[in-house]
């Protein structure tokens, strides 16, 4: 029973670990955190533009990580012990750091990301915070921070001091500047986020279409397809899967930054698998908490001796997910505060029938009641804007149980340039994902917000890429919901929520 307990908890990193946690007992450990596997290959996934997909590189890459697992190729026990503690040490910080994840993030945020220029940073910061330990080798080729920082944006810093400034996001928007994406068979370029045009005829509420993705139909069929039937990672026998790479990213060619960036990482493959985990953003947000405490103990733990150079700006971002944030603000909104009712008395008055004990009689005492019978929410719909169908279902489903849970009275307005329709639902009863509109047009706030305050609400949203005017000042507080892809457009007034 021993044995196969031991055959079951063992793998080709299992003697590097050990070597880990005798060095730096604290931040070596964060390792046994993470799942390991061993594979008997790891998908080629190339460095992209200017690079050949199955180069030598590629074929030499002995592990890889999807943010949850670890995964072991057999390329991985040809190495050095130093070297395969370096590797291991290596993929620990992309799990502990969250790389996989904060990629799909980002990608959220800016619509796309460059997975090999984002694999370069997330290299570089890494082989930086472990360039000081002597008990384990790095590859003579890997990219180091200060390095990149030195020779792309021309700026002299040590490692620690460039640790303690860079985080991933950062660097990798500093190092990003390819060219606008061009159209197929065209030498037309067009905007990451190009506006509708006018006559785009009817379209649903729920099916807005995104202009970004500049996609082949059957290239997205195949992505889709191939993302749905992806074997989940908690399954301890699966294969790390390379995640199609659509052709959006060869259609934008590389900038100075850009290219000189993948000139200094050619030689180092890539392991940063997509991150195949579907969390709820509460768990995700949970996720990075966790791990941002398990770094800062670790490496408070191991003092000198921490596989941390220092406490690097790149540590988890904890971020309260918007359905949190929805939840409070429209709870603050809708809850019905007590109010001073004249028309009857306080209970503590009709407990002393209106007398003081000695007989005399108290002066009338108002009582409490509530200060609207039934709290009004008003949501807008912008159809000229990107939403995607997922982002949407979740909006909804959020909408649905806070007016539920509140015994809001729920009003949603959509239209464009002007009103397209109006519908009107009882607490709890509304199915936004399913009403459909005219619209398409350009965009102008005005007329929604003039004709939610015919329905006067205590507090209104507004779901929008914020691509408008809005000469009109409502006098019920207004909270843009916007998608994260439109996170820099500035809200007219009232406060904007970020739908990420």
């Amino acid at each position: 029973m021993d044995s196969l307990a031991n055959a079951l908890h063992t793998h080709r990193g299992t003697r590097a670990i050990q070597k880990m946690v005798e060095y730096a007992p604290s931040t070596g450990g964060l390792a046994l955190w993470i799942r390991h596997q061993d594979v008997e290959a790891l998908p080629v996934l190339g460095r992209g533009q200017g690079a050949e997909t199955g180069s030598l590189t590629d074929a030499l890459l002995s592990a890889a990580n999807d943010g949850r697992t670890i995964f072991y190729a057999p390329a991985f026990e040809a190495l050095s012990l130093p070297r395969q503690i370096g590797q291991v040490a290596h993929q620990v910080l992309h799990v502990a750091l969250q790389h996989a994840q904060r990629a799909r993030a980002l990608e959220r945020l800016l619509g796309e990301v460059d997975p090999p220029l984002f694999n370069i940073c997330a290299d570089a910061i890494i082989n930086s915070t472990l360039g000081h330990l002597a008990w384990l080798e790095l590859p003579s080729t890997a990219v180091t921070l200060e390095g990149l920082v030195a020779s792309i944006l021309n700026r002299d810093q040590s490692p620690a001091a460039a640790l303690l400034e860079w985080d991933l996001e950062r660097l990798y928007r500093a190092i990003d500047d390819r060219r606008p994406r061009l159209l197929a068979g065209t030498g037309d370029r067009t905007r990451t986020n190009p506006r509708r045009d006018g006559d785009s005829g009817q379209r649903s509420g729920r099916a807005g279409r995104d202009a970004a993705q500049q996609v082949p139909e059957s290239a997205r069929r195949q992505a889709t397809q191939q993302h749905a039937t992806a074997p989940s990672a908690a399954q301890t026998t699966r294969q790390p899967e390379a995640e199609p790479e659509v052709e959006r990213n060869a259609s934008r060619a590389d900038g100075a930054r850009a290219s000189r960036a993948r000139a200094l990482g050619a030689e180092t493959p890539r392991d940063l698998l997509p991150a195949n985990d579907d969390q709820r953003p509460e768990q995700e947000a949970e996720q990075a908490r966790e791990w941002r405490e398990r770094l800062i103990r670790a490496h408070a733990g191991d003092g000198a001796h921490s596989m941390l150079r220092a406490l690097i700006a790149d540590l988890p971002k904890v971020r309260t997910p918007w359905e949190h944030l929805l939840r409070t603000l429209l709870t603050r909104g809708l809850a019905r505060t007590p109010d001073q009712s004249w028309s009857r008395p306080a209970r503590s008055y009709l407990a002393n029938q209106g007398r003081t004990p000695s007989g005399r009689r108290l002066p009338w005492e108002p009582g409490r009641s509530a200060s609207r019978a039934v709290p009004r929410l008003v949501v807008m719909v912008d159809l000229s804007g990107s939403i995607d169908p997922p982002l949407l279902e979740r909006f909804a489903r959020e909408i649905e149980v806070i007016s539920r849970r509140l015994e809001a009275g729920l009003t949603i307005v959509a239209g464009d340039e002007r009103v397209s329709g109006v519908a009107q639902f009882e607490p709890g009863r509304s199915n936004l994902r399913e009403l459909a509109f005219a619209g398409g047009g350009g965009t102008d706030f005005s007329p929604l917000l003039r004709e939610a305050e015919r329905y006067a609400p205590d507090i209104a949203v507004f779901l929008t890429d914020l691509d408008g005017p809005a000469e009109y000042k409502p006098s019920y507080p207004v909270i843009w919901a916007v998608p994260a892809i439109h996170a820099h457009a500035q809200q007219p007034f009232g406060r904007k929520l970020i739908l990420e």
